[in-house]
């Protein structure tokens, strides 16, 4: 094991899947001769050629539907949006091909297609660039979305995507790109499979469910309440779509409590899900109501400070936690 950033876990999981396999090529703005908005493809243009790193127009729908189109020739395209915002030009070739194209040809034609960039709030973009995108592709079947919190889950979750036949959308954390963490060695060629959660911390009192950048903030405020006498079981999904709610059950049965805390808006979405599922399947165990520690529900305003209050910080989650535990 070596600590890496995440940035360096993804550039590595691209590098080692094109030197593995000659079909697999990325596209998109500025992957090649910039290195990529937020360099996680550096050093692949001079390694891989201009041929299988290829610098696109400010297109999206059109080099994502080049995409599809490579994906139904057997080729695995990764295909990089600068950042997720910018997928919403793109959303047809997304929503309406790949993700619908293997049921309408009755098999005849897979799509293994990676799509993948930065997703939720950076800091003072305004509200057209900080987008969470969660809830949005989890809403389609077809896809499998995927959004990793850590360096190792980044890259051994995006060495999956790029082996899987069907199309991925693969969220990354902007904030979370200079993170740094434990990944295996090179020549271990860790794969995490997709619907397998990871519980980070294990304990007693309440589940806490959680995944982009609040991970890191979960377990910093786990950590507090462990002084205050309060046992907090974090569980990372890792992958949303499909969503592994199994360890999910199970946790709550022991603890009796539940509480989601996401980066996205409280209406609707895989948080949703995750309160619907719980209260139907493990209602004879909750001791309260499952609560959510959210975003507010508001586009994001570019001022720090007003940035500050919408994004779900630690004070609402710790806040949330205790609510759940009446306190």
């Amino acid at each position: 094991m070596r600590e890496i950033t995440y940035r360096d876990a993804l550039n590595e999981a691209i590098a080692e899947e094109m030197t593995r396999d000659p079909n697999v090529f990325l596209m998109g703005e500025e992957v090649g001769y910039y290195q990529g908005a937020y360099k996680v493809t550096r050093g692949l243009l001079e390694k891989f050629g201009a041929e299988r790193v290829i610098d696109t127009p400010i297109a999206e729908s059109g080099f994502a539907g080049v995409g599809v189109g490579a994906a139904m020739t057997g080729l695995r395209p990764i295909i990089e949006f600068m950042t997720w915002n910018f997928s919403f030009v793109a959303i047809d070739q997304i929503v309406n091909s790949a993700a619908k194209m293997l049921q309408m040809s009755a098999g005849q034609f897979k799509i293994p297609i990676v799509f993948r960039g930065p997703n939720a709030s950076a800091r003072q973009v305004g509200s057209q660039h900080s987008h969470s995108v969660d809830a949005i592709y989890t809403n389609f079947p077809g896809l499998y979305v995927v959004y990793p919190s850590t360096a190792r889950d980044a890259k051994g979750l995006l060495k999956m995507a790029i082996r899987d036949d069907n199309p991925v959308v693969f969220l990354e954390g902007e904030t979370l790109y200079s993170q740094k963490g434990e990944v295996p060695d090179a020549s271990e060629d860790e794969l995490i499979e997709f619907g397998k959660a990871r519980i980070a911390r294990e304990g007693k009192d309440v589940t806490v469910v959680t995944w982009g950048r609040p991970y890191a903030t979960v377990l910093e405020v786990a950590k507090e309440l462990e002084a205050e006498g309060i046992s907090c079981e974090v569980i990372d999904p890792r992958t949303l779509r499909p969503l592994d709610h199994g360890t999910i059950l199970e946790s709550v049965k022991k603890t009796n409590r539940c509480v989601v805390v996401h980066e996205h808006w409280p209406y609707g979405g895989p948080g949703a899900e995750i309160v619907d599922r719980v209260q139907r399947e493990a209602f004879d165990h909750l001791d309260s109501p499952v609560l959510r520690a959210t975003n507010l529900d508001v586009p994001m305003p570019y001022a720090a400070g007003l940035e500050n209050d919408v994004i779900v910080g630690k004070d609402r989650i710790k806040q949330t936690i205790l609510k759940s535990l009446y306190r």
